[in-house]
């Protein structure tokens, strides 16, 4: 492990003894001989074999936090005697370092090591120097390894452009490595370019679950692999972080427990960190680090906003020069969540009365920016849930809260409860009636108050009603589509009819609210008779669900497109449905979910009508319990009709589908009569049947056939186009071009008569196509 910890004076590896500026001469010399492997150390073959593969090329850069272990690394790969040629150590001055102190170490390490140099005695310590070192090192036939360790300086300065210079004019007999806290100033792009260098960072250097059990066994310790494990991930395979955690546990009667609760408050942590990191910063750059470090992620623009300008300022000098902030992608960094961890404690130390406001500004910075989850978790850090309500509506999140979506907002604390809000704002009873939506009398008294407050709002804040009604409605939604199908349908339908009044791009990241309306509507169309407006609004809710990941509202939607294909006769669509219903990855059932009783009902049917009454028998039997914990009428009259359909096809006898309906009750509209006939007919496979089935297109018959045969292909575009996938998908599936894909369809759309792909869809189930 780097940076001294851990070992006695004695084995300290590439240190010199303390530079004297004057004449050059008084340089003292380093230690350049290979020290002995500590007995303290971990070996990591897996990074002593990327050096040694490293060392074939111009430049090796080791870059990590303090205590990540580079020194300790570099020391084992000495060991492993792999290194091209002999090797020159000499650990550097970090950032003071000076020319006329540097270069002479140089060269006193590369004597030592073995290289044959001339005096240099009359050659100034500048740009001469170096070229006359370059000169000379490119004459040899064996290449030199040159060891830099905590190699830190300015970009730009002497010591910096020096070593750029010696390595460009060396003919790649100097093989360099060096190891820093930061990205060396050595130009690296131009070596990734060339494929020329060889990196090893934070994550290269943290530990694995074997090296950290390797390190406590050290100190005596022999724990569970589940603890070692829960260590290495507390500290995010830290070198010094296990070290420090291991000195601590010793004597620990539960070292589990310990992990548990050890985190960045530790004391040796704390002090370790504050005194190799936080303390050498310069004011600006020290508070920097402090304020973002209550952020999970931070970019120079976040960074600025929470920090002021000056600070913000040091953004780039500050991820340039510390390990501890990884990149994440896109300009965003995270901070090791252990020193974050001391970071916050210093905060709250050195600047407690500001840290509300620095989430604060991170909340407002966030929610404008499309990141309502941190937004709403930095408001609640500042004490603010009234804020983080307005944030919720104003953004439209509501679906976040409610569960709709793969993203969840943070917990929902318990003074958000309407009894305890005491506002004249509606935005906190509206979020309070979405944390107890399924309780049916407490969210219908938050709802009322919180329409009350909306209508109380001035006329100039338009945006802010509507924004308001359409999260009213969405709850009303997610409470009573199970519960009260009318109640939600007209909660739908003015959910509809708001959001058409928004802007153009309000709902673009919120698929999950036409999500539950499209599918609330076409649910409530079904029911109603009319599957002419059913089908779209659940195809496209289904697209919709797709969208935002909601499972249950997929699984939602496929089960009643299974429905409709069952009651137009079409069991075969419907049992695909069916399938695709109950397919992984999905969602348990809850108790207030009524799609499970209406696909068993449709298995049931389709059951039926592939003759398999048995399994009938085992599918109606479980609808019981089902309509029970949550009644529907419709689903429970589907159920009783097949119920008497399977009692007339074990029995042998024949019915006219007619009779059986005419007593169906008011569960069955008027509309869905005919169609109801025709699907009771296919199902027993009477006469009827037989003359219906060019309209039917189930595989009981012959059913009308295409102008002119599908190929193969087709076919393959048809069946994923009944999926609902899209042209690039379809590609993709199919390792197609995009524009073969679209000569497909255009094929398709011509022989199956149609211009659509609903239309292509419906015409080929049909035809018994699909």
């Amino acid at each position: 492990m780097d940076d001294h910890l851990g070992r006695p004076p004695a084995e300290t590896v590439f240190t010199p003894e303390a530079p004297v500026p004057e004449p050059r001469t008084a340089v003292p010399e380093p230690r350049t001989v290979v020290p002995e492997l500590p007995g303290w150390l971990v070996p990591r073959p897996r990074l002593a074999e990327r050096l040694s593969r490293g060392v074939l090329g111009p430049l090796t850069v080791v870059v990590g936090p303090v205590g990540a272990g580079k020194s300790a690394l570099a020391t084992e790969w000495l060991h492993t005697g792999r290194a091209p040629g002999p090797v020159a150590c000499v650990r550097c001055e970090g950032r003071e370092e000076r020319p006329d102190v540097f270069w002479p170490r140089i060269l006193t390490a590369l004597r030592r090591a073995g290289v044959d140099l001339p005096a240099f005695d009359d050659v100034p310590v500048n740009e001469l120097l170096v070229a006359r070192l370059s000169a000379q090192l490119a004459l040899r036939g064996t290449p030199v390894v040159l060891v830099l360790d905590d190699f830190q300086p300015e970009p730009g300065s002497p010591v910096a452009e020096g070593v750029v210079s010696l390595l460009r004019h060396t003919s790649s007999m100097l093989r360099a490595v060096v190891l820093s806290r930061r990205d060396p100033p050595l130009h690296l792009h131009r070596y990734r370019l060339s494929g020329e260098l060889t990196e090893l960072r934070t994550a290269d250097l943290a530990f694995t679950d074997t090296e950290t059990a390797s390190l406590l066994s050290q100190h005596g310790l022999d724990v569970a692999r589940h603890v070692v494990r829960a260590l290495r991930r507390r500290t995010a395979g830290w070198a010094a972080g296990i070290r420090l955690a291991a000195m601590s546990m010793q004597g620990h009667l539960h070292p589990d427990q310990f992990i548990a609760r050890f985190a960045g408050d530790d004391e040796a942590i704390v002090t370790y960190l504050v005194e190799e990191v936080l303390d050498v910063q310069a004011p600006e750059m020290r508070r920097l680090l402090l304020t973002t470090s209550v952020l999970e992620h931070v970019n120079a623009e976040l960074a600025t906003e929470v920090a002021g300008e000056e600070a913000g300022r040091c953004f780039a000098t500050l991820v340039r020069q510390n390990s501890f902030l990884q990149p994440v992608g896109q300009g965003w960094f995270r901070c090791h969540r252990m020193f974050a961890d001391v970071l916050q404690l210093r905060l709250q130390h050195e600047l407690p009365g500001s840290v509300a406001g620095v989430h604060r500004r991170a909340a407002a910075w966030l929610a404008e920016h499309g990141c309502l989850a941190a937004a709403v978790g930095h408001a609640l850090a500042a004490d603010d849930a009234h804020y983080a309500s307005r944030l919720v509506v104003e953004q439209l999140g509501i679906g976040q809260l409610l569960g709709l979506t793969a993203t969840r907002l943070p917990d929902i604390p318990g003074q958000w409860s309407p009894a305890e809000v005491g506002t004249g704002d509606p935005e906190p009873v509206l979020i309070a009636a979405a944390a107890q939506y399924t309780d049916a009398d407490a969210v219908a008294e938050a709802l009322a108050e919180a329409a009350r407050l909306t209508r109380g709002l001035p006329d100039a804040e338009a945006d802010r009603v509507l924004r308001c009604r359409l999260t009213h409605a969405v709850i009303r939604m997610a409470a009573e589509h199970s519960r009260d199908p009318a109640a939600a349908r007209a909660a739908a339908a003015e959910a509809r009819a708001l959001y058409a009044r928004l802007p153009a791009h309000a709902l673009d990241g919120r698929p999950e609210i036409r999500a539950l309306t499209l599918f609330v509507l076409g649910r409530a169309e079904l029911r109603a008779g009319d599957l002419k407006a059913a089908e779209p609004l659940l195809t496209s809710g289904l697209k919709a669900a797709g969208a935002t990941e909601n499972g249950a509202l997929r699984r939602g939607c496929l089960v009643e497109l299974a429905l409709l294909e069952a009651v137009r006769g079409r069991f075969r669509a419907a049992g695909e449905f069916a399938t695709l219903a109950t397919r992984p990855p999905l969602p348990t059932w809850t108790a207030r979910d009524s799609s499970n009783a209406t696909l068993l009902v449709v298995r049931a049917w389709v059951a039926l009508a592939r003759g398999e009454p048995a399994l009938v028998r085992a599918e109606l039997g479980h609808v019981g319990a089902a309509l029970h914990a949550l009644p529907e009428p419709f689903t429970a009259g589907v159920a009783s009709l097949v119920g008497r359909l399977v009692n007339l096809a074990e029995q042998g006898l024949t019915a006219a589908p007619e009779a059986l309906l005419a007593t169906a009750g008011p569960w069955l509209p008027p509309t869905l009569r005919q169609p109801m006939v025709r699907a009771c007919a296919v199902s027993l496979d009477t006469p009827c049947t037989r003359s219906h089935h060019s309209v039917l297109g189930d595989g009981n018959g012959t059913a009308d056939a295409p102008v002119e045969r599908l190929t193969a292909r087709e076919e393959d575009v048809l069946g994923r186009l009944s999926q609902m996938m899209t042209t690039e998908e379809i590609a993709e599936d199919l390792f197609l071009s995009v524009n073969t894909v679209k000569t497909h369809l255009k094929s398709v759309y011509r022989k199956l008569s149609v211009s659509r792909r609903s239309a292509a869809v419906r015409r080929a189930r049909e035809l018994q196509l699909l």
